[in-house]
This record gives structure tokens, sequence and C-alpha cells, in this order.
């Protein structure tokens, strides 16, 4: 073999070496990645294992806990539903007054669609519109002719007053609810908490426990009469609810319906005579149907009337307002007139401020 050819069969054996390297090389890379893909796809595979497991094994989450009344009570679904509260912008009714309620609203009782609204979940004092609750609980409680006992208490109440009440004799349950709702009497209020639940506290608590059945989220009560503001609140939309659970009682509908009553009594005559103070009774705006008038400093003048024409039953709510019946009437009118159609009809006037 000459030089040339022993160098030359030399550098082929290096080349097939080289490429020998090269192709070993190649495949070690080639397989190091299997093996990463492998690991990780094990890892992945494990985890999600894992993941599946503690999934099954987790606890379930914490029921959410239920919403609660101002006096801590779990809350019932609202008796009445109120379309449309919380969005004024969208009401059907836009009517701006010069001295606005501190809280409105305006509202078909059947429905619950909403019309007007101002401020309707704002809480503030509410002063005698408290009896609206007393009124309710009376007649869950108690039969007409049951004789409730004119205590000690009741005579010496403070406030708006019936105001011949006599000590230590007995009064007619349904004499007491007149008296309770048309001259907004402190003392028949304070007789009839006595007599349904045995003390004003007692009663208290009952007023609390209806007004978070009836979903009343914004409403606490301290007193049956309303006349003293501290933690007795509501708000516009609460109230809506309650005139109209009222209403579907038939003896506060016949109740707060009244302009004057003449009813049993045991003073000489035998005979009591009470008046409404709401003003559209008063007024004898067309289709009123009741309901409560309010007033203490704290809370200003407060009114919930209610009305029907032409089938349509409309329920209204000033809180703090400068003239209580003359802002009703022009929301009742609005809604009568503008909302549902119907014809106008002759109304007396009211004096400037009622």
């Amino acid at each position: 073999m000459t030089p040339g050819q022993s160098r030359l069969r030399r550098e082929r054996a290096a080349e097939r070496r080289r490429r020998r390297r090269q192709i070993g090389s190649a495949l070690l890379a080639v397989a190091a990645i299997g093996i990463a893909i492998a690991l990780l796809a094990g890892a992945s595979s494990k985890g999600h294992r894992r993941s599946v497991a503690h999934a099954g094994t987790a606890k379930p989450l914490a029921p959410k806990a239920p919403p609660l009344s101002p006096a801590g009570l779990v809350l019932a679904p609202p008796a009445l539903k109120l379309a449309g509260i919380g969005t004024p912008s969208k009401d059907p009714i836009q009517l701006r007054f010069r001295h606005p309620p501190r809280a409105g609203l305006l509202f078909n009782l059947q429905t619950g669609q909403v019309l007007w609204q101002r401020n309707a979940n704002r809480r503030v004092a509410i002063a005698s519109l408290t009896k609206m609750m007393t009124a309710l609980l009376t007649v869950k409680g108690g039969a007409p002719n049951e004789h409730v006992l004119v205590t000690r208490a009741a005579v010496d109440s403070n406030g708006s007053k019936v105001g011949v009440l006599p000590f230590g004799k007995h009064v007619r349950l349904e004499t007491m609810l007149y008296g309770l709702m048309l001259p907004s009497g402190n003392d028949a209020a304070v007789a009839l908490a006595q007599h349904l639940a045995g003390s004003i506290k007692a009663f208290v608590a009952d007023m609390n426990s209806e007004a978070a059945r009836l979903g009343m989220g914004c409403t606490r009560y301290s007193s049956p009469s309303g006349y003293f503001d501290q933690e007795n609140f509501s708000c516009a939309a609460d109230l809506a609810m309650l005139a109209r659970v009222d209403l579907d009682q038939p003896r506060i509908a016949r109740v707060v319906d009244t302009y004057s009553a003449a009813l049993p009594f045991p003073i000489k005559g035998g005979k009591l005579y009470l008046y409404n103070n709401n003003p559209l009774l008063i007024y004898h705006y067309p289709g009123t149907t009741g309901l409560k008038t309010g007033f203490t400093i704290a809370a200003g003048r407060c009114l919930v009337a209610t009305a029907e024409r032409g089938g349509v039953k409309l329920g209204v709510v000033v809180l703090n307002s400068s003239a209580p019946g003359t802002q009703s009437r022009q929301l009742l009118d609005r809604g009568f007139q503008n909302v549902y159609h119907l014809p106008r009809v002759t109304e007396q006037p009211m004096p400037p401020g009622a």
C-alpha cells in the first residue's frame, strides 16, 4: 500500500468515527427529549389525579348568610315586590316639587309597579305611621268584641290621644282600633299593646317579628305609637308594602276609609265621636281609601294615602313633607291621568300647606 493510499484510508476511518459520534449525540438528544416529555406528562397526570382527588374530598362552601332586619331578625321575601325600585330615572312620572319630601313613593297597590320615587329606601323617622303595624297586629291578634283595659300607662301616654279613655274601664277592641287610626291615639296604641302582648316590650318584639316576616328590610320599631323617634324608623318602600298588607285586612280597610265614626263607649251618653285626620279624606279627594298620618319634630309631616279610580288602586308615601296632602294629591292625579289615562275628576281645593 502506498503512503498515499494509507493516508486516504486513515482519513476515511476518521470521517466514519466522526459521523458515528454525531449520530450518537443526536440519538442521545432525542432520547433525552423523550424522557423529559414523559416525565412532564407523568407529573401532569399525577397532579391532575391529586386535583381530582382533592376536589372529590373538598368541603362544600358554606351557605350565604340570610339578610337580616335592623332588629337582627331573618328577613322573608317582601310582601309586595316593588318593580322599578331604585331606578328613579326610569319612573313613568317625573315630577319635581319646589320643596320635595325627604322621601316618597307612588306605586300601584295591585302590581307593585313604582310610578315615582324619591329616596325610597332611605331610613327615616316615621312618627305615627308606626300605628300601621300596631293596627295589623291588632286585627290579627284580637277579635272586635274583646274588651281592652284602659291602663294607667295608656292614660299617661304623651302626644296625640283619643283623650277620653276612662282609666280602669274596659273599651271594645274595635273602638280602640278606630281611636288608634282616626285621631292617631297614642293612648289607644299603649292599651292595645298591653292587651294583646301583656306588655309594651313584648308587643314591640312582635312588631319587629312581623316586619321581618313581611320582608321590611329597613324597618325597626321601638314603640307601638311612634311617639318616640329613637330607634323607630322605616322607609317609603317598606311603608308601601305595609299599606298593601293593611288594606288586605277588611277590618283595617273599613276603619281607614272612615272620615267620622260614632262608637260605643263607657262614658255618659255611651258614644265616642272620632274624626279622621287624613287630609285626603278631610278635603274629599275622589276615590280615597285610606290610610295614615304621622308627625313628630324629627319625622316631620308624613302621610301614607291610598285611592282607587276605575279599578286602579294607587298608594303614595310622603315622608317629612311641607304639604303632605297637596303633594300626595298631585302624585295620585299624575298616576291616574298620565299613566292609566283615566279622566280628570272634579276635586275640592286644598288650602296651602295641607
